[in-house]
């Protein structure tokens, strides 16, 4: 039959259903169909903690969002256009990001009254469709018998029930494969490689997948088929990337760039076990991962590593660092080496471990006894993860200190597009071991001085054991200035408090210009971020530029020591904002430093920031810095037609 083909420039997919319905791979296959055909894209996993929630229940519905489109975006999206919901848990769930007019893609074949029950509906909601009293009225519904076409679709294989309708996950797949013309060849590729020693459920599931195909090739269910365009992108080679695989690359290119091994100490913690999974595959790299028992175990090992000359790393997330704690204060203590990456998460204690947060930074900034400067560094989206893990190797090994590394669950688990850098472009880091004294002209050697301080850096020499002459102490207890030896001498602690201090203050003088995003130059407001809300922030200024104002965005990568340059930027502006999700933590630091009135807007819901609440936040600061009626810009944002972030 005859197909529609209408042109669309992007469009939010949400794939949900129960924690055992392959939710997560379907959405990640549906990216790499979307990444291989060149739309610019990214992506929001969303799971529950339990390795099996209750089946059919709300608190186990797992889905798995996409956002891709023609151009350049900045977040996986406020609200799907399409959901597939595979059960009614899955539908209650996600009914209320919908916008009205979205398309409901539904599983008919667990709409029974057991299901209906542990959901809590009192009826089917499928059964009133189209009548008065339609509760899915609002939107485009398209029930579908998914489970049961696709038992249909692989019964040559001869498996059980249970086993046949696994593969509905690949058979939706398909189906939106079609709907939004993605390339099938990837998927069959990978399912042949997966199940490759499993035949029967390898040929099962291409089946499904194709079967889903064609079922919407030839339905009259679904009349209209979408395109949207490749995204125009610079030259280079691309591929999809997590944060969390990003980050992993990055330590590695910061021993190559180096030339130190990779030493990973690590317990396994929701959600950075990615990093160590992936590590643990690059020894000729020369990477060696160990799996601790306890994550004071781990770094205790890491800080021993950078001790004898490698680069020291340990990966956890905000439980983890704060039993680690005392051992970053070792570290600070003997001026090692190190980088702690903070995956973080919803706190606190256990919290909430699949759900994303920036609630960090204060324990990152001072969460440790005495006085314990660490540098902080903080990517901004899943491939940035890259360069700010290859920052923080080259501020840990030049300036002899333990850094903090702050991604969170959102970049860790979410995708994009990222451009694969040449070799020759990376910048080269220079350990600068210290080396044997030459013997004086009266024939002896000098002293090694293990706390002597390089001038420019005042980080002190780094003198890997076993090498003669080189010989010092080293430990927990402070050290007397030059000679390293321990001293209980106040004089001694209040210069060498200070020295620690001004050696992390020192690093700012290193780091470029910040870059800030006014192309009118007529702001008066500046918004003012820090990681994960990148894209929520430049989203949420697109629109409100889109609307007819002015706004400025700056971003920081460097939490500690600030930007030069940053001070003198936020008293430019009569107004800042901070979006973060937290309760205000870079706001306080923010106002205690430049003693600037900073706004902030904070959530704390275990999901990223909303670009369209955002604008209406920052339209609200620009009406009142401009002397504008706040309603005005609110109609204005709400009503004036805005290509989803598009691209200014």
């Amino acid at each position: 039959m005859s197909k529609q083909v209408k042109q669309l420039d992007r469009v939010i997919i949400r794939f949900a259903g129960d924690s055992g319905d392959g939710m997560q791979l379907t959405g990640d296959r549906f990216t790499q169909e979307s990444a291989v055909f060149g739309n610019d894209l990214v992506t929001l996993p969303n799971f529950p903690a339990e390795i099996r929630a209750p089946q059919g229940t709300l608190p186990g519905v797992s889905s798995f969002q996409v956002h891709f489109a023609d151009h350049d975006i900045l977040t996986a999206g406020d609200a799907p256009d399409v959901l597939v919901a595979m059960n009614p848990a899955a539908l209650k769930a996600n009914l209320p990001d919908l916008p009205r007019g979205a398309t409901i893609i539904v599983d008919t074949h667990d709409f029974t009254p057991r299901n209906l029950a542990k959901a809590g509906y009192d009826a089917n909601p499928l059964d009133s469709l189209g009548d008065a009293n339609d509760a899915l009225g609002e939107f485009n519904v398209q029930p579908v018998d998914l489970t049961g076409m696709t038992v249909e679709a692989v019964k040559e294989f001869g498996l059980s029930r249970k086993d046949a309708a696994r593969a509905k996950n690949m058979f939706a797949l398909g189906l939106l494969s079609w709907m939004y013309g993605r390339p099938t060849e990837p998927t069959i590729a990978f399912l042949e490689k997966r199940f490759a020693k499993i035949p029967d459920i390898r040929d099962a599931n291409i089946a499904a997948f194709k079967a889903g195909w064609n079922f919407g090739e030839t339905t009259e269910t679904f009349v209209v088929q979408y395109e949207i365009k490749p995204a125009p992108m610079a030259p280079g080679t691309y591929r999809n990337i997590t944060g969390n695989l990003a980050l992993a690359y990055g330590l590695v290119a910061g021993g190559v760039q180096s030339g130190l091994p990779v030493f990973l100490g690590s317990y396994p913690i929701t959600p950075a076990s990615d990093i160590l999974h992936e590590l643990s595959k690059h020894k000729a790299f020369g990477v060696t991962t160990f799996q601790a028992e306890d994550e004071i175990a781990g770094i205790g090992s890491a800080i021993g590593a950078s001790f004898g000359g490698a680069l020291g790393v340990t990966t956890t997330s905000g439980p983890g660092i704060a039993l680690k704690s005392e051992a970053i204060g070792l570290a600070v203590m003997t001026e090692l080496p190190l980088i702690v990456v903070d995956v973080q998460r919803g706190g606190p204690s256990t919290g909430l471990p699949t759900k994303t947060e920036q609630a960090d930074l204060l324990q990152a900034m001072f969460g440790r006894n005495g006085e314990a400067p660490v540098p902080i560094v903080a990517p901004q989206s899943p491939g940035d993860c890259f360069d700010a893990a290859l920052e923080a190797a080259r501020i840990a090994i030049t300036y002899r200190t333990p850094v903090m590394l702050l991604s969170d669950g959102y970049l860790a688990n979410g995708s994009e597009p990222w451009r694969i850098p040449e070799i020759a472009d990376l910048p080269t880091i220079d350990p600068a071991f210290a080396q044997p004294l030459a013997e004086g002209p009266d024939g002896k050697t000098p002293a090694f001085e293990p706390y002597a301080r390089d001038p420019e850096t005042l980080a002190r020499p780094w003198a890997p054991p076993g090498v003669a002459g080189l010989e010092h102490r080293i430990g927990g207890l402070e050290k007397a200035d030059i000679t390293g030896n321990i001293s209980y001498d106040p004089a001694n602690h209040d210069l060498m408090v200070r020295t620690r201090q001004a050696k992390v203050d020192r690093i700012a003088e290193s780091l470029p210009p910040l870059n800030v995003d006014d192309p009118s130059g007529q702001a008066k407001v500046v918004v003012l971020g820090w990681g994960s809300t990148y894209g929520p922030i430049g989203a949420g200024v697109r629109r409100v530029r889109k609307a007819g104002y002015h706004v400025a965005q700056v971003h920081l990568r460097h939490l500690n020591p600030f930007p030069r340059d940053l001070g003198e930027i936020l008293q430019r502006y009569d107004k800042v904002l901070v979006p973060e999700m937290n309760l205000g933590q870079l706001s306080l630091l923010i106002r205690a430093k430049y003693l600037v009135d900073a706004v902030g807007y904070n959530q704390v819901r275990g999901l990223p920031l909303k670009a369209a609440e955002l604008a209406e936040a920052i339209g609200g600061l620009v009406a009142d810095a401009e002397g504008i009626s706040p309603h005005q810009v609110n109609v204005d944002l709400t009503t004036t037609p805005i290509a989803e972030e598009a691209n200014t």
